[in-house]
């Protein structure tokens, strides 16, 4: 009896497997059915996708060789060291120095008070007689010399740019700097007031710390290395497999 009841337990799991079975099969084709769609669509895309970002990498090569043809390095650094002497020559008529009176203070819930008013401005070109305008100009100068120039002149004009730029930062060091951080007579009058440093301080030695690594950046000649075009053009010409020499007897039968 045991045996019996065995026997049809066996068999009526293997009907129930067989019907699970059946539905899972009819499932899944119908949500293939429904879905197909949506996947033919999705991986479409992803074809598409996969298209335009391999046309996007050509058109950027291709635009990275045409300029690199046009804007060489020599060029790229004369463009930079141009646009620092302007910079240079703009900052010192920029606000670089100004005394605040009083103190900002953390209020309650979070809050912040109104910043102390700034007064005593002064531009980055007071302090020094405007002596790095002209600098600024000369260094636009020797900017367009790397732009048009190259060789002797173009050398020339990086150690100018050096010169330039190192006498600039000096001058923004030793006379710009002690006096952007004095008070002057306000000490006396508030107790409370305090020199800072405004944006002209921070334009004017950003510009002669660009002309002084513009004109190093030349000096040290990284991009004035030369391919030997026609020796690589030799070189491949050797690597190139030769034909093999025709023996006696084939060149017997052309004849």
């Amino acid at each position: 009896m045991i045996a019996a009841l065995g026997s049809r337990v066996t068999g009526l799991a293997l009907r129930v497997a067989r019907f699970v079975a059946g539905w899972i099969s009819v499932a899944s084709a119908w949500l293939f059915r429904a879905l197909r769609p949506l996947l033919m669509w999705f991986f479409r895309g992803l074809a598409a996708g996969e298209a335009g970002l391999r046309a996007l990498g050509r058109g950027a090569t291709m635009a990275a060789t045409a300029a690199a043809t046009v804007l060489t390095p020599r060029r790229a650094i004369g463009l930079v060291l141009a646009a620092s002497g302007a910079l240079l020559a703009i900052s010192q008529f920029i606000d670089y120095h100004g005394v605040q009176i009083g103190e900002q203070v953390d209020l309650p819930g979070g809050i912040k008070s109104a910043p102390p008013p700034t007064v005593d401005l002064q531009t980055a070109g007071h302090a020094h007689s405007y002596v790095l305008v002209p600098v600024g100009a000369i260094a636009v100068g020797l900017g367009l010399v790397l732009i048009w120039r190259g060789g002797r002149a173009a050398r020339m004009a990086a150690l100018g740019a050096i010169v330039a730029g190192a006498a600039s930062a000096a001058v923004i060091l030793l006379i710009d700097l002690p006096h952007g951080l004095d008070v002057g007579t306000l000490s006396s009058r508030f107790a409370s007031a305090s020199a800072v440093l405004e944006k002209g301080f921070s334009a004017e030695l950003a510009a002669a710390g660009a002309m002084l690594l513009s004109g190093l950046l030349y000096i040290a000649r990284p991009c004035l290395i030369r391919i030997n075009l026609s020796g690589r053009a030799a070189s491949a010409r050797r690597r190139r497999p030769r034909r093999r020499a025709s023996s006696r007897a084939t060149v017997a039968r052309r004849a």
